[in-house]
């Protein structure tokens, strides 16, 4: 029979989402039905909304930092069972067929379907994905505060396996916001000297809290001036351009700037400081199922949650205003 779920969806560029409802078919053999629980807002659920991005496929039912409990399983699925806490980020299946699905690296799969862009999502009470990209979530891994952990948690965490990261590396996290806070935290965990560029003040001191171990003003250009040739790694999770080569700048030799945020206009970059000091300058989205599971246990073994702000599903709308208006300390979370 098929199963009725209650959603919220958006019908154009920045409208309010309104409840509806729609009903998923039979599960096919590979599929799984999630009662969901928890879902996180993440920034580009907004720019979805608000179609920043220029193709939001209207209506959108948005979410994809999803924690559940599995509702049904089709016949082929083994990993998990009716009742176990479950977690879904940003891709619903993959093609399980090409080179990068082969190789592992889902998050790279050119057939790859997102979780709520082109089919609906996590602001609703059930949702429906591939067994693939459903994961079981640890013991040790508070499930309250897992969702952010689905897209954010791993997309930060990504480079630190990608790029066989060090824990003696000096490590730079430009923005403490959603995904920022997630990388202080994270390379302090991973046993890195980490420093935090924020243009907020007042966040100067959770930085600290967070595990930061120096704090430098985004906005001052002689502080950014003066960490010259300190870092071996630059994380950016903002969303707007800054002035990439004061940035580069403060790479050592070797060193490397990895881009997090999307950032909506080209990179403004001089050849010269990378060529000259052999610097890298690279991106990745979200992050494969391996590397999701390994990143929930590291979570686990560290204790490393993201700080969250929750609201109920009927808030959704107050939900995303806040963290358009950037007062989100620091990730914003619906919860049932």
């Amino acid at each position: 029979m098929p199963t009725t779920v209650t959603a919220y969806r958006s019908n154009e560029p920045g409208a309010r989402l309104e409840p509806y409802q729609y009903e998923l078919p039979d599960l096919e053999p590979g599929e799984i039905d999630i009662d969901i629980d928890s879902c996180g807002i993440c920034y580009s659920d907004v720019s979805m909304i608000d179609n920043d991005w220029g193709f939001t496929p209207y209506p959108i039912t948005p979410g994809h930092e999803i924690i559940g409990r599995v509702r049904a399983v089709g016949s082929a699925v083994t990993h998990v069972d009716v009742g176990d806490v479950v977690g879904l980020g940003w891709n619903a299946a993959y093609c399980g067929t090409c080179r990068q699905c082969i190789a592992g690296d889902q998050n790279l799969c050119p057939g790859a379907q997102s979780t709520f862009i082109g089919r609906p999502g996590g602001y609703a009470d059930i949702v429906r994905a591939d067994a693939a990209a459903v994961l079981p979530i640890p013991a040790g891994v508070d499930p309250r505060t897992a969702g952010p952990l689905m897209c954010g948690g791993v997309t930060v965490f990504t480079p630190f396996l990608e790029y066989s990261i060090l824990p003696t590396t000096r490590v730079g996290v430009i923005g403490l916001g959603g995904l920022g806070h997630m990388a202080v935290k994270l390379a302090h965990a991973w046993g890195c000297e980490v420093t935090a560029f924020t243009s907020t003040g007042s966040k100067t001191a959770a930085a600290r809290e967070l595990g930061a171990h120096h704090v430098l003003d985004s906005h001052d250009g002689q502080a950014i001036a003066s960490a010259r040739d300190s870092f071996d790694l630059l994380l950016s999770t903002v969303n707007v351009p800054l002035d990439w080569n004061a940035y580069l700048g403060t790479l050592r030799r070797q060193g490397r700037l990895h881009v997090l945020g999307a950032v909506p206009a080209p990179l403004d970059i001089a050849n010269t400081e990378l060529m000259m000091a052999n610097r890298s300058v690279s991106s990745s989205p979200s992050g494969s199922p391996t590397t999701a599971l390994t990143m929930l246990d590291f979570a686990a073994r560290h204790d490393i949650a993201p700080v969250c702000e929750t609201y109920s599903f009927d808030q959704v709308n107050e939900a995303v205003d806040h963290l358009r208006s950037g007062r989100a300390r620091f990730r914003v979370v619906l919860e049932r």
